[in-house]
């Protein structure tokens, strides 16, 4: 990150120093997103300000769930409203109370380059009111216009740190010296993260994955005006309103729930294989980039030693390593390997073609057996109609409900 070296806010230090680290849960990614969609197309006025809850064991801070602020004017700055926030904060205190959770920082929209001098007054109000090792999440929406497969998440996690600000001092100039201690300023500090899923989040992650495969899009307000005709009392209509009546509406295809299903694992194996097809990308311009020592004559490259990348022989070695292995992926026989297969697949449709005739044999028996309650009524009915006729004449009228046989 070069552009954040130069922010003055952003600190010097390296993140491992702290030996700090977030764990990330996707419905605050959700949350997030949804928030930031609402914002942009409602043209909402204000910043994308909301508050991070979760649980701190030790030095590691799970940040589990994420709602959005209200946020206030006051003197020139953007900050949280008190009463608002405190409200709110105690109501999800209430609905997370097992495991028991906890405001763990907050988040906001900010550029790649870091934080600014707009959230300090909203950093500051939430360190010395609420949490005094809050954390800041910044997502960064340019990254998540150019994302690619097998980039990361658009979006970076600070600490808090409290460091002296002193300006350096050129080479050969004395520095002042003066009593006391040094004046600490607030700076941020990247923590590393992980991303990690329970099994309710996943249940969630699933069902929002399969709403995509079914979503449509709704004709605006304006068009379905336009398109409608207005109709006189007496029934008549003009030949001009008459011809959009004519044209053929466009039809909406619902998926069904086997449909859904199949798009959501046609798009993870989408996604997987064009991981793999990044991933292999990266290595193959990692070993054409070798210098002319490491390679064949046949396969170097008239490259630049500036362009040349400094060879690494731990990973060289599990290049290595990989090519080794992708022997066992590779059936020996090749021939026979088909021939199994074909085999496999000739089982499976035997299988399916006899489930067929064991249904179809299953439905026969039951259309047997009701012919066979049916007839079986009829000769009954008959039987009584003939016992009845023959007692005499007053036995064989008919009353009402009794079968014409």
């Amino acid at each position: 990150m070069g552009p954040a070296n130069n922010n003055p806010l952003v600190s010097s230090q390296k993140s491992s120093d702290s030996g700090l680290q977030a764990v990330l849960h996707p419905l605050v990614l959700l949350t997030i997103s949804d928030y930031i969609t609402r914002h942009t197309l409602r043209a909402q006025k204000g910043p994308v300000v909301g508050a991070l809850i979760g649980q701190q064991n030790g030095r590691e801070i799970t940040i589990e769930h994420a709602f959005e602020c209200a946020t206030v004017e006051k003197e020139g700055d953007i900050v949280l409203e008190p009463d608002w926030f405190t409200k709110r904060l105690d109501q999800m205190r209430t609905i997370h109370k097992s495991p028991q959770l906890d405001l763990v920082g907050w988040y906001t929209v900010l550029p790649q380059s870091g934080p600014t001098q707009s959230i300090l007054p909203i950093h500051s109000w939430i360190l010395s009111t609420h949490n005094e090792s809050s954390l800041l999440l910044a997502f960064h929406p340019e990254e998540a216009v150019q994302h690619s497969a097998g980039s990361k998440l658009p979006l970076t996690i600070y600490e808090s740190n409290y460091e002296v600000d002193e300006p350096k001092a050129e080479q050969g100039e004395d520095k002042e010296m003066r009593d006391g201690d040094p004046p600490l300023k607030l700076k941020f500090r990247e923590l590393p993260y992980s991303v990690e899923t329970g099994e309710a989040e996943m249940i969630s992650m699933d069902f929002v994955a399969k709403g995509t495969g079914n979503a449509t899009v709704v004709e605006p307000r304006d068009q379905k005006k336009a398109g409608t005709t207005s109709i006189n009392p007496k029934g008549k209509q003009t030949a001009k309103a008459m011809e959009p009546l004519e044209k053929p509406q466009a039809t909406e295809h619902i998926l069904s729930r086997e449909d859904e299903e199949m798009i959501a694992a046609l798009t993870a194996k989408t996604n997987a294989i064009k991981m793999l097809q990044s991933r292999v990308n990266l290595l193959t311009t990692y070993l054409e980039r070798l210098p002319p020592s490491y390679l064949s004559p046949n396969s170097a490259a008239n490259l630049s030693q500036g362009q040349q990348t400094t060879p690494s022989h731990t990973i060289l070695r599990s290049i290595q390593a990989l090519v080794d292995r992708l022997s066992l992926l590779v059936p020996s026989d090749l021939k026979a390997y088909k021939q199994e297969m074909l085999s496999e697949s000739n089982d499976v449709h035997l299988m399916e073609l006899l489930n067929d005739v064991m249904q179809s044999v299953h439905e026969a028996r039951d259309v047997g057996k009701k012919y066979g309650i049916v007839e079986t009524s009829k000769s009954h009915n008959k039987k009584a109609v003939e016992a009845a006729s023959s007692l005499g004449p007053g036995f064989g009228y008919s009353n009402p409900g009794d079968l014409a046989i």
